[in-house]
Protein backbone atom coordinates (compact mmCIF):
# COMPACT_ATOMS: atom_id res chain seq x y z
CA UNK A 1 0.00 0.00 0.00
CA UNK A 2 1.29 3.83 -0.79
CA UNK A 3 1.41 6.04 1.77
CA UNK A 4 0.26 9.51 0.87
CA UNK A 5 1.80 12.16 3.31
CA UNK A 6 -0.89 15.06 4.71
CA UNK A 7 -0.99 18.30 2.37
CA UNK A 8 1.60 20.61 3.90
CA UNK A 9 3.23 23.88 2.70
CA UNK A 10 6.30 24.26 0.49
CA UNK A 11 9.57 23.82 2.28
CA UNK A 12 10.11 27.48 1.58
CA UNK A 13 7.01 28.34 3.52
CA UNK A 14 7.97 25.96 6.20
CA UNK A 15 11.32 27.44 6.24
CA UNK A 16 9.63 30.70 6.62
CA UNK A 17 7.63 30.05 8.88
CA UNK A 18 10.12 28.08 11.46
CA UNK A 19 11.96 31.28 11.37
CA UNK A 20 8.53 33.25 12.19
CA UNK A 21 8.25 30.55 15.01
CA UNK A 22 11.50 30.94 16.69
CA UNK A 23 11.01 34.84 16.73
CA UNK A 24 7.63 34.54 18.29
CA UNK A 25 8.88 32.33 21.17
CA UNK A 26 11.90 34.81 21.75
CA UNK A 27 8.98 37.10 22.47
CA UNK A 28 6.75 35.25 24.87
CA UNK A 29 10.09 34.06 26.60
CA UNK A 30 11.19 38.11 27.12
CA UNK A 31 7.45 38.68 27.97
CA UNK A 32 7.11 35.43 30.53
CA UNK A 33 10.32 36.27 32.62
CA UNK A 34 9.49 39.80 32.79
CA UNK A 35 5.99 39.28 33.93
CA UNK A 36 8.00 36.66 36.34
CA UNK A 37 10.33 38.79 37.89
CA UNK A 38 7.29 41.59 38.83
CA UNK A 39 5.75 39.04 40.52
CA UNK A 40 9.01 37.98 42.38
CA UNK A 41 9.44 41.46 43.30
CA UNK A 42 5.40 42.30 44.37
CA UNK A 43 5.38 43.40 47.68
CA UNK A 44 8.44 43.79 49.09
CA UNK A 45 10.36 47.28 48.85
CA UNK A 46 13.60 46.17 49.28
CA UNK A 47 16.33 44.23 47.03
CA UNK A 48 17.69 40.87 47.74
CA UNK A 49 20.18 41.67 50.67
CA UNK A 50 23.11 39.31 49.03
CA UNK A 51 21.95 39.25 45.55
CA UNK A 52 20.81 42.60 45.39
CA UNK A 53 18.80 43.75 41.57
CA UNK A 54 20.68 40.27 40.15
CA UNK A 55 18.08 38.31 42.07
CA UNK A 56 16.70 34.82 40.91
CA UNK A 57 14.51 35.93 38.04
CA UNK A 58 16.67 37.83 36.77
CA UNK A 59 20.01 35.00 37.25
CA UNK A 60 17.37 32.65 35.13
CA UNK A 61 16.48 35.40 32.67
CA UNK A 62 20.19 35.72 31.89
CA UNK A 63 20.41 31.92 31.99
CA UNK A 64 17.78 31.46 29.33
CA UNK A 65 18.43 34.93 27.09
CA UNK A 66 22.24 34.53 26.60
CA UNK A 67 22.60 32.74 23.69
CA UNK A 68 21.86 29.29 23.09
CA UNK A 69 20.53 26.73 19.84
CA UNK A 70 16.98 26.53 20.85
CA UNK A 71 16.98 23.21 19.27
CA UNK A 72 13.85 22.23 21.19
CA UNK A 73 11.77 24.68 19.97
CA UNK A 74 13.06 24.08 16.56
CA UNK A 75 12.35 20.06 16.92
CA UNK A 76 9.16 20.83 18.22
CA UNK A 77 8.26 22.89 15.46
CA UNK A 78 9.24 20.22 12.68
CA UNK A 79 7.12 17.73 14.58
CA UNK A 80 3.96 20.26 14.43
CA UNK A 81 4.90 20.37 10.61
CA UNK A 82 5.26 16.31 10.44
CA UNK A 83 1.83 16.60 11.26
CA UNK A 84 0.59 18.83 8.62
CA UNK A 85 0.66 22.04 10.57
CA UNK A 86 1.06 24.65 7.90
CA UNK A 87 1.03 27.82 10.23
CA UNK A 88 2.03 28.76 13.82
CA UNK A 89 -0.02 28.44 16.51
CA UNK A 90 -0.13 30.17 20.63
CA UNK A 91 -0.14 26.61 21.77
CA UNK A 92 2.62 25.78 19.69
CA UNK A 93 4.74 29.24 20.99
CA UNK A 94 3.50 28.19 24.36
CA UNK A 95 4.85 24.53 24.21
CA UNK A 96 8.22 25.78 22.64
CA UNK A 97 8.53 28.69 25.29
CA UNK A 98 7.86 26.12 27.89
CA UNK A 99 10.50 23.69 26.09
CA UNK A 100 13.43 26.27 26.39
CA UNK A 101 12.79 26.91 30.20
CA UNK A 102 12.34 23.18 30.60
CA UNK A 103 16.10 23.00 29.32
CA UNK A 104 17.27 26.18 31.96
CA UNK A 105 16.18 24.18 34.88
CA UNK A 106 18.44 21.74 33.41
CA UNK A 107 21.30 23.63 32.83
CA UNK A 108 21.34 25.72 36.41
CA UNK A 109 21.10 22.20 38.22
CA UNK A 110 23.31 19.92 36.01
CA UNK A 111 25.83 23.11 36.28
CA UNK A 112 25.75 23.17 39.83
CA UNK A 113 26.37 18.86 39.71
CA UNK A 114 29.58 19.33 37.13
CA UNK A 115 31.16 21.84 39.36
CA UNK A 116 31.15 24.50 35.31
CA UNK A 117 32.40 27.78 36.08
CA UNK A 118 30.90 28.66 32.42
CA UNK A 119 27.82 28.46 30.45
CA UNK A 120 27.75 30.08 26.86
CA UNK A 121 31.07 32.25 27.97
CA UNK A 122 29.60 33.83 31.28
CA UNK A 123 29.75 32.72 34.69
CA UNK A 124 27.48 29.85 35.71
CA UNK A 125 24.27 31.08 37.56
CA UNK A 126 25.73 29.39 41.32
CA UNK A 127 29.22 31.07 40.29
CA UNK A 128 27.60 34.52 39.72
CA UNK A 129 25.44 33.85 42.83
CA UNK A 130 28.62 33.11 45.23
CA UNK A 131 30.36 35.98 44.05
CA UNK A 132 27.59 37.89 44.96
CA UNK A 133 28.04 36.39 48.24
CA UNK A 134 31.07 37.43 48.86
CA UNK A 135 30.97 41.01 47.68
CA UNK A 136 28.10 41.48 50.27
CA UNK A 137 30.39 40.10 52.62
CA UNK A 138 27.80 37.55 53.74
CA UNK A 139 28.63 34.82 56.55
CA UNK A 140 28.78 31.05 55.54
CA UNK A 141 29.79 29.70 52.60
CA UNK A 142 29.62 31.62 49.13
CA UNK A 143 29.85 28.32 47.35
CA UNK A 144 26.84 26.32 49.28
CA UNK A 145 25.24 29.26 48.47
CA UNK A 146 25.76 29.83 44.92
CA UNK A 147 25.00 26.29 44.77
CA UNK A 148 21.45 26.86 46.92
CA UNK A 149 20.42 30.11 44.60
CA UNK A 150 21.49 27.84 41.17
CA UNK A 151 18.82 25.01 42.18
CA UNK A 152 16.13 27.90 43.18
CA UNK A 153 16.60 29.64 39.53
CA UNK A 154 16.39 26.01 38.23
CA UNK A 155 12.76 25.21 40.26
CA UNK A 156 11.69 28.64 38.69
CA UNK A 157 12.29 27.68 35.47
CA UNK A 158 10.85 24.45 36.26
CA UNK A 159 7.21 26.12 37.83
CA UNK A 160 7.22 28.82 34.79
CA UNK A 161 7.61 25.93 32.10
CA UNK A 162 5.08 24.04 33.84
CA UNK A 163 2.55 26.93 33.96
CA UNK A 164 2.72 27.16 30.21
CA UNK A 165 1.89 23.38 29.12
CA UNK A 166 -1.02 23.15 32.19
CA UNK A 167 -3.83 24.21 29.45
CA UNK A 168 -2.50 22.34 26.30
CA UNK A 169 -4.41 19.35 25.47
CA UNK A 170 -3.86 16.21 27.81
CA UNK A 171 -1.78 13.96 25.10
CA UNK A 172 0.35 16.36 25.22
CA UNK A 173 0.55 17.16 29.48
CA UNK A 174 1.13 13.49 29.42
CA UNK A 175 4.17 13.52 27.01
CA UNK A 176 5.61 16.15 28.93
CA UNK A 177 5.68 14.71 32.10
CA UNK A 178 6.85 11.12 30.88
CA UNK A 179 9.76 13.88 28.99
CA UNK A 180 10.54 15.06 32.66
CA UNK A 181 10.31 12.40 34.11
CA UNK A 182 13.36 11.17 31.96
CA UNK A 183 15.36 14.04 32.00
CA UNK A 184 15.61 13.74 35.68
CA UNK A 185 16.24 9.76 35.63
CA UNK A 186 18.72 10.87 33.18
CA UNK A 187 20.87 12.97 35.63
CA UNK A 188 20.27 10.63 38.53
CA UNK A 189 22.01 8.07 36.48
CA UNK A 190 24.89 10.59 35.21
CA UNK A 191 25.99 11.08 38.69
CA UNK A 192 25.65 7.41 39.80
CA UNK A 193 27.93 6.15 36.73
CA UNK A 194 30.35 9.25 37.80
CA UNK A 195 30.14 7.54 41.26
CA UNK A 196 31.24 4.11 40.06
CA UNK A 197 35.40 3.30 39.43
CA UNK A 198 33.79 0.42 37.04
CA UNK A 199 30.49 0.36 36.32
CA UNK A 200 29.18 -3.30 34.18
CA UNK A 201 28.04 -2.24 30.76
CA UNK A 202 29.80 1.07 31.02
CA UNK A 203 28.96 1.71 27.54
CA UNK A 204 25.40 0.62 27.63
CA UNK A 205 25.46 2.82 30.52
CA UNK A 206 26.69 6.03 29.26
CA UNK A 207 24.65 5.89 25.74
CA UNK A 208 21.42 5.14 28.68
CA UNK A 209 22.22 8.55 30.40
CA UNK A 210 22.95 10.67 27.09
CA UNK A 211 19.44 9.40 25.81
CA UNK A 212 17.61 10.04 28.78
CA UNK A 213 19.68 13.49 29.92
CA UNK A 214 20.11 14.83 26.45
CA UNK A 215 18.73 13.25 23.30
CA UNK A 216 15.26 12.30 24.73
CA UNK A 217 14.36 16.07 25.76
CA UNK A 218 16.25 17.37 23.08
CA UNK A 219 15.35 15.63 20.15
CA UNK A 220 12.80 12.78 20.39
CA UNK A 221 10.27 14.42 22.82
CA UNK A 222 9.86 17.61 21.48
CA UNK A 223 9.81 16.42 17.91
CA UNK A 224 6.60 14.28 19.74
CA UNK A 225 5.10 17.01 21.25
CA UNK A 226 5.30 18.86 18.24
CA UNK A 227 3.75 16.78 16.33
CA UNK A 228 1.14 15.59 19.28
CA UNK A 229 -0.42 18.76 19.25
CA UNK A 230 -0.62 19.51 15.74
CA UNK A 231 -2.90 15.73 15.94
CA UNK A 232 -0.21 13.26 13.71
CA UNK A 233 -1.77 10.00 14.00
CA UNK A 234 0.39 7.39 15.59
CA UNK A 235 2.32 6.20 12.42
CA UNK A 236 3.89 9.87 12.42
CA UNK A 237 4.45 9.87 15.97
CA UNK A 238 6.23 6.40 15.96
CA UNK A 239 8.58 7.68 12.81
CA UNK A 240 9.31 10.81 14.66
CA UNK A 241 10.32 8.65 17.86
CA UNK A 242 12.46 6.20 15.81
CA UNK A 243 13.79 9.42 13.88
CA UNK A 244 14.76 11.64 17.00
CA UNK A 245 16.21 8.80 19.01
CA UNK A 246 18.58 8.19 16.28
CA UNK A 247 19.53 11.87 15.74
CA UNK A 248 19.49 12.37 19.58
CA UNK A 249 22.17 9.70 20.04
CA UNK A 250 23.92 11.88 17.44
CA UNK A 251 23.30 15.17 19.75
CA UNK A 252 24.63 13.45 22.83
CA UNK A 253 27.64 11.88 20.98
CA UNK A 254 28.49 14.90 19.21
CA UNK A 255 27.98 16.84 22.75
CA UNK A 256 30.66 14.30 23.77
CA UNK A 257 32.91 15.18 21.10
CA UNK A 258 32.82 19.19 21.69
CA UNK A 259 33.37 18.18 25.61
CA UNK A 260 37.01 16.78 24.69
CA UNK A 261 37.80 18.61 21.59
CA UNK A 262 35.61 21.74 21.05
CA UNK A 263 36.91 25.46 20.86
CA UNK A 264 36.34 27.11 23.90
CA UNK A 265 35.61 30.26 22.04
CA UNK A 266 32.85 28.67 20.38
CA UNK A 267 31.54 26.17 22.87
CA UNK A 268 31.68 28.74 25.33
CA UNK A 269 33.11 26.06 27.62
CA UNK A 270 36.71 25.27 28.68
CA UNK A 271 38.65 22.82 26.59
CA UNK A 272 38.82 19.11 27.99
CA UNK A 273 35.99 20.28 30.18
CA UNK A 274 33.99 16.53 30.61
CA UNK A 275 37.68 14.91 31.28
CA UNK A 276 38.68 17.16 34.57
CA UNK A 277 35.28 16.87 35.04
CA UNK A 278 35.71 12.70 34.62
CA UNK A 279 32.34 12.45 33.31
CA UNK A 280 31.50 8.97 32.79
CA UNK A 281 30.57 9.65 28.79
CA UNK A 282 30.59 7.13 25.82
CA UNK A 283 34.06 8.55 25.61
CA UNK A 284 35.49 7.60 28.63
CA UNK A 285 34.09 4.30 28.41
CA UNK A 286 35.25 2.94 25.39
CA UNK A 287 38.63 4.65 26.44
CA UNK A 288 38.42 2.29 29.07
CA UNK A 289 38.11 -0.74 26.59
CA UNK A 290 40.99 0.31 24.43
CA UNK A 291 43.52 1.95 26.32
CA UNK A 292 46.75 0.33 27.89
CA UNK A 293 50.11 1.09 29.90
CA UNK A 294 49.87 4.68 31.24
CA UNK A 295 46.64 5.31 29.75
CA UNK A 296 44.65 3.15 31.09
CA UNK A 297 46.20 4.38 34.60
CA UNK A 298 44.93 7.81 34.06
CA UNK A 299 41.83 6.19 32.92
CA UNK A 300 41.53 4.70 35.78
CA UNK A 301 42.14 7.80 37.89
CA UNK A 302 39.66 9.66 36.37
CA UNK A 303 36.95 6.90 36.85
CA UNK A 304 38.18 7.60 40.56
CA UNK A 305 37.90 10.87 40.11
CA UNK A 306 41.57 11.69 41.41
CA UNK A 307 43.12 12.25 38.05
CA UNK A 308 45.00 15.63 37.53
CA UNK A 309 45.40 18.05 34.01
CA UNK A 310 48.67 15.44 33.11
CA UNK A 311 45.59 12.71 33.24
CA UNK A 312 43.52 14.81 31.16
CA UNK A 313 46.41 15.06 28.44
CA UNK A 314 47.24 11.92 28.34
CA UNK A 315 43.95 10.02 28.17
CA UNK A 316 42.72 13.11 25.25
CA UNK A 317 45.33 12.08 23.14
CA UNK A 318 44.55 8.47 23.66
CA UNK A 319 41.35 8.81 22.56
CA UNK A 320 42.85 9.99 19.68
CA UNK A 321 45.75 7.34 18.91
CA UNK A 322 43.41 4.43 19.84
CA UNK A 323 40.73 5.10 17.69
CA UNK A 324 37.86 6.30 20.03
CA UNK A 325 37.28 9.83 18.79
CA UNK A 326 37.23 7.84 14.80
CA UNK A 327 34.62 5.48 16.32
CA UNK A 328 32.53 7.83 17.83
CA UNK A 329 32.65 9.85 15.00
CA UNK A 330 31.64 7.09 12.88
CA UNK A 331 28.32 5.86 14.92
CA UNK A 332 27.65 9.35 14.78
CA UNK A 333 27.24 9.46 10.91
CA UNK A 334 25.53 5.91 11.18
CA UNK A 335 22.66 7.62 13.24
CA UNK A 336 21.98 9.48 10.79
CA UNK A 337 22.00 7.89 8.27
CA UNK A 338 19.72 5.51 9.57
CA UNK A 339 17.65 8.72 10.58
CA UNK A 340 17.17 9.60 7.10
CA UNK A 341 15.78 6.48 6.17
CA UNK A 342 13.45 6.55 8.55
CA UNK A 343 12.29 9.39 7.38
CA UNK A 344 12.06 8.45 3.70
CA UNK A 345 9.72 5.80 4.62
CA UNK A 346 7.70 7.68 6.98
CA UNK A 347 4.29 9.05 5.66
CA UNK A 348 5.57 12.68 6.22
CA UNK A 349 4.80 15.69 3.97
CA UNK A 350 8.06 16.75 1.91
CA UNK A 351 8.83 20.21 3.49
CA UNK A 352 9.03 17.92 6.93
CA UNK A 353 11.52 15.22 5.59
CA UNK A 354 13.44 17.97 4.22
CA UNK A 355 13.44 20.20 6.97
CA UNK A 356 14.40 17.13 9.49
CA UNK A 357 17.14 16.21 7.44
CA UNK A 358 18.61 19.75 7.09
CA UNK A 359 18.28 19.81 10.52
CA UNK A 360 20.28 16.29 11.40
CA UNK A 361 23.18 17.54 9.30
CA UNK A 362 23.76 20.94 11.37
CA UNK A 363 23.16 19.01 14.60
CA UNK A 364 25.61 15.86 13.78
CA UNK A 365 28.15 18.17 13.21
CA UNK A 366 27.78 21.31 14.93
CA UNK A 367 30.79 23.27 16.62
CA UNK A 368 28.82 24.29 19.35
Amino acid sequence: MTLVPAPSHSVHQAHDSHAAHLHAVEALLTDRLADLGTQWRRGTAVADTVLGDDDVPELLTTLVMSGGKRLRPQMCWWGWVAAGGCDDSPDLVRLSTALELLHAFGLAQDDVMDESALRRGVPTVHVRAGRRHRGAGATGDDRRYGESIAVLAGDLAHVEAGALVSGLPAPVRTLWWQMSVELVRGQARDLSAAALTSPDDAIGQALEVAHAKSGAYTIQRPLELGATLGGAGQDVVTALGRYGRLLGEAFALRDDLLGVWGDPDVTGKPSSDDLTAGKATVLLALAEQRCTGPARAAVDRMRGNSHDGDDVEVVRKAMESEGVRDLVEQRITRAVTDAHAVLRSAPLPPAAVEGLEAVSERIAWRRV
